[in-house]
C-alpha cells in the first residue's frame, strides 16, 4: 500500500497526538523553559516550546503529505539535517541577522504554500525548507544553556522536531482523505495568518 493511501485509522492516532502538542501548556511561550539546563530532554523540549517552531515544523509534513510522492519525506528528513547546520552557527556565535522574522516568514510562506495547494519541483520545495531550517536551528543553537552537551541537545532537537513532522504527515495524509484536500488547504491559512502575528509581535 502506498504511503498516499495510508488508512485513516492509521494516520487518526498521530492526528490527535498534533492536537496534544498544540493545546500543550506553556507553548505559546516560546522558547521558555523552566527547571535545570539538560542536554537530550533541554533540546527535545525546545522545539515544543515554541508555537512558532511548533507550527513551522508542523507545516513541513503537511506540505509534504499535500505534495505528495517523494515530497513526503524528502522534506521531513532535509529539514531536521539542515537544521542543524542553523544549530552549529549559533552555537559558534555566527551573526544572522533577523532570526525572529526568518521565523515568522517560514510560518507565513509554508503555510500559504499548503493554503495555495503549490507543488514546485521538489528541489526547490527542499530549498525553500532548507533556508528557513537555518533561521529555526541558529534559534535552537544560540539558547544552547551552558550546562548543556551541544551535541545531546542536537540529537533532542532534531528527534523531537522529527516527531511533529510525522504528526504533519499523518494530519496531511488524513486530511487528504476528507473533502479532497479541502481542510490541509484551510488549516495552512490559519497557520499562514497565525505567521503574520509571530512576524508583528
Amino acid at each position: 500500500m502506498s504511503i498516499s493511501r495510508l488508512p485513516f485509522a492509521v494516520a487518526a492516532p498521530a492526528f490527535g497526538a498534533a492536537l496534544l502538542m498544540l493545546a500543550a501548556p506553556g507553548a505559546a511561550e516560546a522558547h521558555i523553559l523552566q527547571g535545570e539546563a539538560g542536554g537530550f530532554l533541554h533540546g527535545f523540549e525546545h522545539p515544543l516550546s515554541g508555537l512558532d517552531h511548533l507550527l513551522a515544523m508542523f507545516c513541513v509534513g503537511l506540505w509534504g503529505a499535500q505534495m505528495g510522492g517523494r515530497a513526503v519525506w524528502s522534506l521531513p528528513i532535509a529539514f531536521p539535517l539542515i537544521m542543524v547546520v542553523g544549530g552549529m552557527m549559533g552555537i559558534a556565535g555566527v551573526p544572522l541577522p533577523a532570526v525572529e522574522s526568518g521565523i515568522a516568514l517560514s510560518i507565513i510562506v509554508l503555510g500559504a504554500a499548503i493554503a495555495l495547494v503549490w507543488r514546485p519541483p521538489e528541489w526547490l520545495a527542499v530549498l525553500v525548507i532548507g533556508v528557513f531550517a537555518i533561521f529555526h536551528g541558529y534559534a535552537h543553537g544560540a539558547e544552547l544553556p551552558t550546562a548543556a552537551d551541544p551535541a545531546d541537545y542536537a540529537i533532542g532537537f532534531v528527534v523531537a522536531t522529527g516527531l511533529i513532522h510525522l504528526a504533519g504527515i499523518a494530519v496531511g495524509l488524513a486530511f487528504q482523505r476528507l473533502r479532497g484536500g479541502e481542510l490541509s488547504r484551510a488549516l495552512g491559512g490559519l497557520i499562514g495568518l497565525g505567521g503574520l502575528y509571530f512576524l508583528v509581535a
